[in-house]
């Protein structure tokens, strides 16, 4: 596997700066579970399941960053076993600096193919291989972070899913501010919201944390601290191990936002028609917000919060930004 190298704060025209360098994770290929690039780690006494993924998509390193220091740092798990995933190596081993988003999958995206259905189905795909690898991992875990980031610049959001059991987790975190409630994505089913994930009968939490702009300097410290908070709030490690490598100050309070409705394009026309702003509120109700062909889409309601817009990966059938509230 070849890494992808290159000084931090490189910028491809046309793209936002890349302030932070890709790690080399091929001394992690070969871990002790039979599959590459993923390693479990076992205390040896009573606990639970804890799983952390990176590289969802293989444009998104921040977590790999993380989980590269984590290796490299000896802490090991006070209690259960502690699984740790690289996932879309293969898109992350194509990474380009001068065409950053092209890796972010090699077929199709990693994050939407986590139904059974399509897990055990007759579909294949470079994503496909490498998720039917992964998934007796996540089916074996109590307590499940996927660490992504955003293309466009936003403070950092915490994905609870679509059920409020994982508000509790993400509370326990600590981190970050906005904590986000959703419908899921009609293109296909996150790993977060697989099986006991998306049970509200089952005591399974998962939590995909949002950590910024990909490539911004940021992103690291909030990929590693939200790592740390979450080994400690999961029962991994006790606070005490993680607390001195700690760095980004907690938020004064945690605000969930509520989506309501996704916004899906239907052609190549879709276009914005308020400012790409993540997070940002439109204030008035019926005030449109995006447009495909004839169709028109207005804010439902006052105070519309606009959670992850973005027209980088823009096709027919994706989501091109969800529309929501805060839950006072």
């Amino acid at each position: 596997m070849t890494e992808p190298t290159r000084p931090a704060a490189a910028a491809a025209p046309g793209h936002y700066p890349i302030e932070i360098s890709p790690p080399d994770i091929s001394g992690w290929r070969h871990g002790n579970t039979g599959v590459d690039y993923v390693h479990e780690l076992d205390s040896g006494r009573p606990g639970p399941t804890v799983m952390v993924q990176a590289l969802t998509h293989g444009n998104e390193f921040c977590g790999a960053l993380a989980l590269d220091w984590l290796l490299r740092s000896g802490l090991r798990p006070a209690a259960g076993r502690l699984i740790l995933a690289f996932a879309n190596v293969e898109a992350f081993a194509r990474f380009d600096f001068d065409d950053p988003n092209a890796s972010r999958f090699i077929d199709e995206d990693f994050n939407r193919v986590w139904a059974d259905d399509t897990l055990f189905g007759p579909r294949d795909s470079a994503e496909l291989r490498r998720a039917r690898q992964l998934q007796p991992f996540v089916d074996r875990a109590d307590f499940l972070l996927d660490i992504h980031s955003m293309h466009e610049p936003c403070r950092p959001i915490m994905v609870c899913g679509m059920l409020d059991k994982h508000l509790e987790l993400a509370r326990r975190i600590g981190m970050p501010a906005d904590l986000l409630i959703d419908t899921g994505h009609p293109a296909g089913l996150r790993m977060r919201d697989r099986g006991g994930f998306n049970d509200p009968a089952s005591p399974r939490q998962s939590a995909l944390v949002e950590c910024g702009q990909h490539w911004e300097r940021g992103a690291e410290a909030v990929a590693r601290d939200t790592m740390l908070r979450f080994l400690a709030a999961s029962g991994s490690l006790p606070f005490d191990a993680v607390a001195p490598h700690l760095s980004v100050p907690l938020p004064a309070r945690q605000r969930v936002v509520r989506v309501t409705e996704p916004v899906v394009a239907r052609s190549l026309d879709f276009r914005f028609l308020v400012p790409i702003e993540g997070l940002g509120v439109v204030q008035k109700a019926g005030t449109p917000i995006a447009q495909d062909g004839d169709k028109v889409w207005l804010a439902p309601y006052d105070h519309t919060v606009l959670v992850m817009p973005s027209l980088a990966h823009l096709r027919p059938g994706n989501t091109q930004v969800r529309l929501g509230r805060y839950d006072d």
